[in-house]
């Protein structure tokens, strides 16, 4: 008599077998609750495996958000990028602008010493594209640098206070007073506040990253140039 075969296994959800099942939990950890809170262990649970199966794709938790942010900027499209060095230099700030704008929490991570370092090759061409840009435009290595830690500096910082701002926002939290408006204050101490008054929520809420990216760029550029001493054509 045939006798049907008998299951094996365990039942109900499978176990995760790749790193980008692991990944896309991993995300959805993240989404959720903030990678503050992304541990090996919440891990497993979120995906209904064992810890053990996580160690065989990932070796720790800093492995794991580097896979995290390699993944997440491989998704990201690439723009075309212009001729001119100079608004290469503004089309790869404003990809990486768009790119943490969209996960914030990478931004908080990449503040990290050393993690921009362990990006793989592919996921750092907008680091590439800058310093590029900045030789053709006759930056000296040490000034192609310091031209991107500014962009850096200046890009993570809009995001995390826009993002930590809406994250108060969105929690429920009693916003603070100089958030609300700068009406009412001592015009003998601090006029041009006072004189600002209640426009200043809106005042202060006005995308202005394009604009002070442009200005900051120029800015550097113009010091660089001289310094270096060639000629950018």
């Amino acid at each position: 008599m045939h006798r049907p075969r008998a299951a094996h296994g365990r039942t109900g959800r499978p176990p995760l077998t790749s790193r980008a099942q692991i990944l896309a939990a991993a995300r959805r950890l993240i989404d959720r609750d903030g990678w503050e809170k992304l541990t090996i262990r919440r891990l497993a649970t979120e995906a209904g495996v064992g810890a053990t199966t996580l160690y065989h794709h990932i070796r720790d938790k800093e492995d794991l958000l580097v896979l995290l942010l390699n993944d997440h900027v491989e998704r990201i499209e690439r723009p075309a990028l212009p001729d001119g060095p100079r608004d290469r230099i503004l089309a790869a700030a404003a990809a990486m602008h768009d790119a943490l704008a969209a996960w914030p929490w990478a931004a908080e991570v990449l503040t990290i010493d050393g993690f921009v370092g362990r990006l793989d090759a592919s996921a750092l061409w907008m680091v590439e594209t800058v310093v590029a840009a900045a030789d053709d435009c006759g930056c000296t290595p040490a000034q192609a640098v310091g031209l991107f830690r500014s962009i850096w500096y200046y890009t993570v910082g809009e995001i995390l206070v826009r993002s930590h701002s809406a994250r108060r926002r969105t929690d429920g939290e009693r916003p603070a007073v100089r958030d609300t408006s700068f009406a009412g204050l001592d015009a003998s101490r601090v006029p041009h506040l006072a004189a600002i008054g209640h426009r200043w929520p809106e005042l202060a809420a006005r995308d202005t990253y394009p604009q002070g990216l442009r200005a900051l760029v120029d800015g550097l550029l113009a010091q660089a140039v001289p310094a270096a001493g060639r000629d950018t054509g």
